[in-house]
């Protein structure tokens, strides 16, 4: 059988494919149009259909380079267009590679399945599974992979937002691009007058929107004070010894002499390792005992040969009584993967990591008087495991610490501050998300802000955070959903494809 006549002409597929890309980007923040990502996802399966290996190979390169080349556009601030080319080219050629398989399923599905209603179900549901499979491929590997621009971030600020606490980001991203897959092959159809043939997409539709977050138990309140020092935290800001842990203790001023049970300081607040400088830690001990409260600082911190990321719970009793170090230190920002071959490529740049941090063991809770607190640092929040590891262990709060200073009045700090709010909605806790330089939020479990600062200055909020109980589904079988979605939509792929290769056989004989 012919491989089926595509709907658009290769001209107009790439072009359909830019603008595909460029409307994606603009669901995601700072732009944040949440709608638009249906476009572009649409534009994306349009573009696909019908085509070869080679022209799917086209299509997604042109696609993944409007989306990515502007999405982390951030990545120029400081470091100037050599990381940026590398991230969104790299990004580019992983979109491009993982829309082979989507073209193939709308290739190889009709022919194996060739009923209206596989047309209209499985085809969806295998697409979607597809798109899920490239998210969870580009976000593993390689070096722990860049789980960044996935369809369910976009959406923290809509009403389709609730799923992702059944389901988690994977299955929200799923569902999204099953029911925008479902509404093109209901089109593609053409059979308007029978309504039966939009039951399957209207079906989606209201799912997304009708079914309402998990809910979890309120478990009290935490009065919790943090703070956004806006000190020089950026690789090329000029600072002297002190500065940073100087301008975090002025943004604390305004909070001594308040009542509260924890104060939280951003990523990178203390400059010096106070496990090993008595100074450092003798200034930690007295701001615990003045504010009468635990810390929950992060410094970097050297043990042995290893240098980590680390938040402590520092009391003037017991100092780091408790530490989590960074599960996901960032490659080619925390550490240097193949360091000797990348160092013959852009020597200057990779000289300036001169520290080589060891992703951390420990678990990403610690205890407060009996209140598990969840912690993910900077950009271990978009990884799903850190997450959920600290939703299982008991987390009632989240409190994530990060430094933004490298990517000052971009979209980074938006993008990462919508990953925060879809984590509170995903597991039905409260969020902490304090920022070096901004931007800086209390968040509540449902998703609203309960307590903000202005980005770009120094500052200290006060809030009563909600504590809650309980575990969303998400957080009990998101790695389930993630297999299942991924490596069995895969399989299901090598079953067509098998299928119609033993069929174009038989027919050849």
């Amino acid at each position: 059988m012919p491989r089926p006549r595509p709907p658009l002409p290769l001209w107009a597929a790439v072009l359909t494919a830019a603008v595909g890309g460029i409307a994606l980007d603009a669901a995601f923040p700072d732009i944040g149009a949440w709608p638009l990502v249906f476009v572009g996802i649409a534009f994306a399966l349009v573009s696909l259909i019908g085509r070869s290996v080679g022209g799917a190979l086209l299509v997604g390169l042109v696609f993944g380079a409007a989306f990515w080349f502007v999405h982390v556009s951030w990545a120029t601030r400081y470091l100037g267009i050599v990381p940026w080319l590398g991230l969104a080219g790299v990004e580019t050629v992983f979109w491009a590679v993982g829309s082979v398989p989507i073209a193939l399923a709308y290739r190889w599905l009709p022919r194996v399945l060739p009923g209206r209603w596989a047309q209209l179900v499985a085809l969806p549901a295998l697409v979607a599974g597809l798109w899920t499979m490239r998210e969870l491929w580009t976000g593993s590997w390689p070096y722990t992979g860049f789980p960044w621009g996935r369809i369910g971030m976009s959406l923290s600020e809509s009403p389709l937002a609730g799923i992702a606490s059944w389901t988690g980001v994977t299955g929200l991203t799923f569902l999204v691009v099953a029911f925008t897959a479902a509404v093109v092959e209901w089109v593609r159809a053409a059979r308007f007058r029978d309504v039966r043939t939009a039951v399957p997409a209207a079906a989606l539709g209201v799912l997304l929107v009708a079914v309402p977050a998990f809910p979890t138990t309120p478990a009290g309140t935490l009065r919790v004070g943090s703070v956004q020092g806006n000190g020089p935290s950026g690789y090329f800001d000029a600072r002297g010894p002190g500065d940073l842990i100087n301008a975090q203790l002025a943004a604390t001023a305004p909070l001594l002499g308040e009542e509260l049970d924890l104060l939280v300081w951003p990523e990178g607040g203390v400059d010096s390792d106070p496990l090993q400088t008595p100074g450092t830690a003798r200034t930690l001990d007295a701001l615990s005992e003045r504010i009468g409260a635990p810390l929950l600082v992060n410094a970097a911190t050297g043990r042995g040969a290893d240098v980590f990321n680390t938040s402590m719970l520092w009391t003037a009793e017991e100092g780091p009584g408790q530490l989590h170090d960074k599960t996901h230190p960032v490659p080619f920002g925390e550490w240097v993967p193949d360091r000797w071959f990348f160092e013959m490529i852009v020597p200057d740049l990779v000289g300036l990591i001169g520290r080589e941090y060891t992703p951390g063991t420990n678990p990403p809770v610690l205890d407060l008087d009996g209140i598990p607190i969840g912690l993910a640092i900077c950009f271990d929040v978009i990884y799903d495991d850190v997450i959920w590891e600290g939703a299982r262990d008991g987390a009632q709060l989240y409190v994530f610490q990060t430094n933004n200073a490298d990517f000052r009045d971009t979209d980074e700090n938006l993008q990462q501050l919508a990953a925060a709010r879809m984590r509170a909605i995903e597991t039905g806790r409260a969020v902490v998300n304090i920022s070096t330089v901004g931007t800086s939020q209390v968040i509540a479990p449902d998703g609203t802000v309960i307590d903000a600062l202005p980005a770009g200055e120094a500052g200290a909020m006060l809030t009563d955070v909600p504590l809650r109980e309980g575990l969303t589904p998400a957080s009990v079988v998101g790695p389930a959903v993630q297999v299942i979605l991924g490596w069995g939509s895969l399989l299901t792929l090598v079953v067509l494809g098998a299928l119609t290769f033993w069929r174009d056989r038989r027919t050849r004989a």
